[in-house]
């Protein structure tokens, strides 16, 4: 596979929405699924992010048209932390509405 430039990977996810070096993302590695369907995420990235054995990852999913172009894996206690601050607010409005 031949070095890829950076608007080469821009317009692989998405139509170029979201960036490759916009600050906040970045291309950590490039893996390979097995015939099992399986993948390894790299030990680098696994401690830099802090993902220990037995932790569980949210998979995003999202979709240009009809297609999937990119996932995204998001630490469960962080998922249900940011779900948490988004939707306490709205409960709290629908159940206390007067």
């Amino acid at each position: 596979m031949g070095r890829k430039s950076k608007k080469d990977l821009e317009a692989l996810c998405c139509s170029g929405t979201a960036s490759v070096d916009d600050g906040d993302s970045r291309v950590e590695a490039v893996i390979s699924v097995d015939e099992r369907g399986q993948m390894v995420l790299p030990k680098e990235v696994r401690e830099k992010v802090g993902i220990k054995a037995g932790d569980k990852l949210v998979v995003i999913s999202r979709k240009d048209g009809d297609t999937i172009c990119c996932i995204s894996l998001i630490k469960t206690d962080y998922f249900m932390r940011v779900l948490s601050d988004k939707l306490g607010p709205v409960m709290n409005e629908l159940l206390f509405k007067k």
